[in-house]
């Protein structure tokens, strides 16, 4: 394969704690690829478009915020510096937010909710007890300015394509809204629903749907972001 062309030593670093998003709530997420070779690949350099390939190989076809995640990477020593900005960011977000999963995935942080806990069954309305960890979660994205925000919703497989498409999409679409009212700058995020077509659990297990109801978020270094970290000046 042409990946071999791209592996060697990587260069990032990440804090211990944080835990990685190679594994979700319904155990190890397959992606045929070791993460010693997905290090080196993005390590020596390939940047966004090797980055882009392997998001559809660990977020399928059309991709997940690991995967966007991984497609804006850098890579190289400019990576290394934003994925140490990004260990601090996630610290501050794994400390303040009870309710959410918090990972360093590459360059750049996952926050999985379940849906259970922002929305009532098949609505789209967010529930006033989520709102505080939305809150938490806007604060922290006002202290580090310079990344952009990718929010998707997510459903398990219950009903038809012409139910989830649509609650997948205003789902995200109100944690959007809710971010933005908290004074995060609205040119930063960007919304995506993918109804059930991007499961991470069996659709048949009760625990598997639970986990397929969920609201991804990815934080990733925007263009300020990648500029300075490749300047050194990050």
């Amino acid at each position: 394969m042409a990946f071999v062309l791209f592996v060697s030593s990587c260069a990032t670093t990440r804090n211990p704690n944080i835990p990685e998003a190679d594994t979700n709530g319904t155990g190890p997420r397959k992606t045929g690829m070791s993460k010693t070779a997905k290090g080196g690949i993005i390590g020596a350099g390939g940047g966004a478009v090797v980055g882009g390939v392997l998001g559809r190989v660990i977020g399928g076809k059309n991709g997940t915020a690991a995967g966007a995640i991984i497609g804006a990477a850098v890579g190289g020593t400019g990576g290394a510096l934003i994925g140490r900005k990004m260990d601090k960011q996630a610290e501050e977000l794994q400390r303040d937010m009870q309710n959410a999963k918090v990972e360093r995935v590459g360059e750049g942080i996952k926050i999985t909710f379940d849906s259970g806990i922002l929305f009532d069954t098949n609505k789209s309305d967010l529930r006033p007890a989520s709102m505080t960890e939305i809150q938490k979660m806007a604060e922290v994205l006002k202290k580090y300015p310079d990344t952009n925000v990718l929010i998707e919703g997510h459903t398990d497989a219950s009903g038809s394509d012409a139910i989830n498409q649509p609650l997948s999409e205003r789902r995200a679409q109100a944690v959007a809204n809710y971010t933005t009212s908290q004074g995060v700058d609205a040119a930063r995020i960007t919304t995506q629903g993918y109804g059930s077509s991007q499961p991470i659990g069996d659709n048949s297990t009760v625990e598997g749907k639970q986990a397929n109801r969920r609201v991804e978020i990815a934080i990733f270094a925007n263009e300020k972001m990648k500029k300075a970290a490749e300047k050194g000046t990050l």
